[in-house]
């Protein structure tokens, strides 16, 4: 209830906006996330560690910002014009995904981060938490949102690249890496939200499947698939 009053309130003060948009099909919104968002991980991903780069890592941010603008939009665009389609909402997820990873790989290959690998495990896990969503979607007809959610994911990754971009241009640093595996990797605000990704898509994964392993459970004993009869 109160997410659809949220919902409800954003469109309100969309309408302006809406409007200026209203010649656009809400597919060719959605597409316009696209290079927005690839845009702001290639700012992050070759940024120089200097103070010039606490601009690239603030460009990269606004450029992000714009991305979740057009994502947010399509879909209330969609329903004032009287336009939802499965296809919108299919495009929206792929889209959606596309950008999740493209941002954690874009920082892990930064040279804040410097470790590619860790970016495309932190990627991973992520698609799998968000999997596991549309998975218990697709069997159980709910779309189960537990966990490390995309906007949790997004509000981290833009305050990092702000605070690591003002951290640059004043001169900031702390002179700390990770223990172990990773003492390769300067502890910063863009480390750690790709530590955090990784994490919170594990755990993400775990709590959907679980909530659905349970809801699917009941499903089957309520409502079981038809079986094969004998074969004769």
């Amino acid at each position: 209830m109160a997410l659809e009053k949220m919902r409800k309130r954003w469109e309100a003060g969309l309408q302006p906006v809406l409007k200026a948009f209203s010649g656009f099909s809400p597919a060719t919104v959605t597409w316009m996330a696209v290079p927005f968002g690839v845009a702001g991980g290639l700012l992050a991903m070759y940024a120089p560690d200097q103070p010039a780069g606490g601009w690239w890592l603030l460009g990269g941010a606004l450029s992000i910002a714009l991305a979740m603008l057009f994502d947010g939009l399509d879909g209330s665009l969609a329903r004032a014009k009287g336009e939802v389609t499965r296809w919108g909402d299919y495009l929206d997820h792929t889209i959606d995904r596309v950008l999740d990873a493209v941002w954690v790989v874009c920082i892990s290959a930064s040279v804040f981060v410097g470790d590619v690998t860790l970016g495309f495990a932190a990627a991973f896990l992520t698609l799998m938490g968000s999997y596991m969503g549309t998975q218990a979607q697709a069997v159980a007809g709910s779309r189960n949102y537990r966990g490390f959610s995309r906007a949790d994911r997004t509000v981290l990754t833009l305050v990092s690249l702000i605070v690591m971009g003002v951290m640059l241009l004043a001169g900031w640093s702390l002179d700390a890496t990770y223990p172990g595996w990773f003492d390769h990797i300067q502890v910063n605000p863009l480390s750690l939200v790709v530590f955090i990704c990784a994490l919170g898509g594990a755990w993400t994964f775990s709590v959907r499947f679980l909530q659905a392993k349970g809801e699917i459970q009941r499903l089957d004993a309520e409502d079981p698939l038809p079986q094969p009869g004998p074969k004769k």
